[in-house]
């Protein structure tokens, strides 16, 4: 592990999160990882990093950080964030790559869209390891720095001391935020405890996100859905997008850090397509919900997967012009030599 970069100011609730732990629900430990998924794989694909790279995920607000390397290269996807390099005097808006050296101060800040946004350093942050993974789980703490968020004074580090000069990438479009599109969910695995009504009601409601929400579940306040009975069960298994109702007849989306055993009757689980888009709103935002089969949320994760990749194979130079496109769009044709009749 090599030196990065020292945390000037932490922001509010700054980790570090790869793709998860996976492999240990069994024995009680959660998956963790990001939030929002999409913006984390679209992070890493613009510094060049697998996929699957560790991250620094950013909630409510930006971090400062100054570079003690010789250089690294970032990049922030999530919302309308931007990085700003005061050594330079350099802004860089979300969805593009930029460099910086020793001395420089990286500040990122959040734009008011979206909870979360993710940093991603070229070569990946580095951590050690625990259960396999680097993701932050903070509640019990362990992985990411410390087992916790990140404070003042903390020094991040990579796996590159240097990174060479290079056109820096964009992405050309980033997916929408989709805030007005319902979160698509399939129905179960317990929603026969609910009242007839109650399905219809999710259905057909908007839920408001509350304040008391994190990163292991997000609370909804909206109408109340009614059990038939009881509102305990023998627990079973939990996963990411589980919608427990607890006796409140709120329910419940378990998020990254859901605990992996529940005893609440779940009535849906979201799909795993639309937990990103979940997981970007903030308290106080609305969300709908929307029906489909297992078969239809499947083939939505595989086109969703396929849509991310091909915007990460179509990256374009964050300056100047982009001859590759302009002869995809024909615009050179018809040239002829001034020189000759």
């Amino acid at each position: 592990m090599i030196p990065v970069a020292r945390t000037l100011k932490p922001g509010f609730h700054s980790t570090l999160q790869d793709a998860g732990r996976r492999g240990y629900q069994n024995i009680g430990v959660p998956v963790s990882g990001p939030l929002d998924r999409t913006s984390f794989m679209l992070a890493n694909g613009l510094v060049g990093n697998d996929l699957e790279a560790a991250c620094l995920e950013l909630i409510g607000s930006g971090t400062e950080l100054e570079i003690i390397a010789a250089s690294a290269r970032f990049a922030i996807v999530g919302g309308t964030a931007r990085i700003e390099i005061l050594g330079a005097d350099e802004q860089v808006p979300a969805g593009q790559s930029v460099r910086a050296v020793k001395g420089d101060v990286v500040r990122v800040r959040l734009g008011g869209d979206a909870l979360c946004a993710y940093l991603a350093l070229e070569g990946g942050f580095a951590a050690p390891l625990c259960l396999g993974s680097l993701s932050t789980y903070a509640r019990a703490g362990f992985g990411g720095h410390a087992g916790r968020m990140l404070q003042a004074g903390d020094t991040l580090s990579g796996h590159r001391d240097d990174v060479p000069a290079r056109v820096e990438l964009a992405l050309r479009s980033t997916p929408p935020l989709a805030f007005a599109e319902p979160v698509r969910l399939v129905l179960g695995p317990q929603d026969d405890h609910f009242a007839d009504e109650a399905v219809a009601t999710l259905l057909s409601s908007a839920y408001t996100i509350a304040a008391a929400s994190d990163r292991m579940g997000f609370r909804l306040s909206g109408p109340t859905l009614r059990h038939k009975n009881d509102y305990n069960i023998v627990s079973d298994g939990i996963v990411a997008g589980s919608i427990q109702v607890p006796g409140s007849g709120l329910p419940i989306v378990l998020m990254a850090d859901a605990q992996t055993a529940g005893g609440y009757p779940k009535i849906a689980t979201v799909i795993s397509a639309d937990l990103a888009r979940l997981g970007r709103r903030k308290a106080g935002q609305s969300v709908t919900f929307k029906a489909v089969s297992r078969a239809e949320a499947e083939t939505i994760r595989r086109a969703e997967h396929a849509a991310l990749l091909a915007i990460l194979a179509d990256l374009r130079p964050a300056d100047g012009l982009d001859v590759e496109a302009l002869a995809r769009h024909n615009l050179i044709d018809g040239v002829i030599d001034a020189g000759h009749n």
